[in-house]
């Protein structure tokens, strides 16, 4: 099982005609379209997941930089998640931060 990135995907594009186009090269385990959280409109990317590792890897090579819906697909297998940043660096702030009793800023001269 393969996951496929599709970027720069006109967001009229739907889960059918993405399935279609990847179904000429293989099995199409899921399709996945991207959309806004907050307004629920397409973010122009999509995951297309593919049983066969050789017939995902020959539709990686033939549609990227295919022209779809008026636009040059963006196609490569997909990277894993990365964590969360943000949480790292408050971590580490933390660790490297004086305890707040013993901080400068809180003495006042009241």
């Amino acid at each position: 099982m393969k996951n496929i990135y599709v970027g720069n995907l006109d967001v009229t594009t739907t889960e059918n005609e993405l399935r279609e186009l990847f179904r000429a090269y293989g099995a199409v385990a899921s399709v996945t379209m991207v959309q806004d959280r907050d307004t629920g409109t397409p973010r122009g990317f999509a995951f297309v997941e593919m049983s066969e590792d050789a017939e995902a890897d020959a539709a990686i090579k033939s549609i990227h930089g295919m022209n779809f819906g008026g636009r040059p697909l963006a196609v490569n297998e997909a990277r894993p998640k990365l964590a969360d940043r943000t949480d790292d660096a408050t971590e580490q702030r933390k660790q490297t931060r004086e305890p707040l009793g013993t901080r400068k800023h809180r003495d006042h001269r009241y």
